[in-house]
């Protein structure tokens, strides 16, 4: 369970460790669809699969940070009535737009959805976003699977 009380520093990427580089590198790769997965792209950066998961959360580059309004959120919901409606309430309530929707159906009293969120009117950080997400009693998990404009 990923900890949203976690502050954030500006490095300078010549003092950064090679591994976190190459993720940064990896996620290029993938994100401007030069690659077809995972493998390829840790393949092609020289970078072991396991350094890439382990930093692939933790790592972003500058300019994407700095001009990020939309970010994609995935998450794994218990199967209830009113879920997806609220999940979104809370959403909108924190002032961001939902661009798309996806979910999955169900299986063993859980589903799946992504949603892709306009994040200019956000109240608040997307840390304080996402803990607010986290909290409600329906949501097993919650992560950022993109972020940029």
């Amino acid at each position: 369970m990923a900890d949203y009380n976690e502050k954030f520093y500006l490095v300078r990427s010549d003092i950064l460790p090679e591994a976190m580089k190459k993720t940064i590198d990896a996620k290029a790769l993938l994100e401007r669809g030069k690659v077809d997965s995972i493998f390829d792209a840790v393949h092609q950066v020289g970078l072991s699969r396991s350094a890439f998961y382990k930093y692939r959360d933790a790592v972003f580059p500058f300019q994407a940070m700095v001009k990020e309004q939309m970010i994609t959120l995935f998450f794994h919901l218990e199967d209830r009535a009113g879920t997806l409606s609220n999940l979104l309430q809370t959403v909108a309530d924190s002032g961001c737009n939902v661009l798309t929707i996806h979910q999955t159906i169900p299986l063993q009293g859980k589903a799946n959805v992504t949603l892709s969120l306009n994040t200019t009117g956000l109240v608040g950080s997307i840390e304080q976003l996402l803990q607010k997400l986290h909290k409600l009693d329906f949501v097993d998990r919650v992560e950022i699977l993109s972020s940029g404009a």
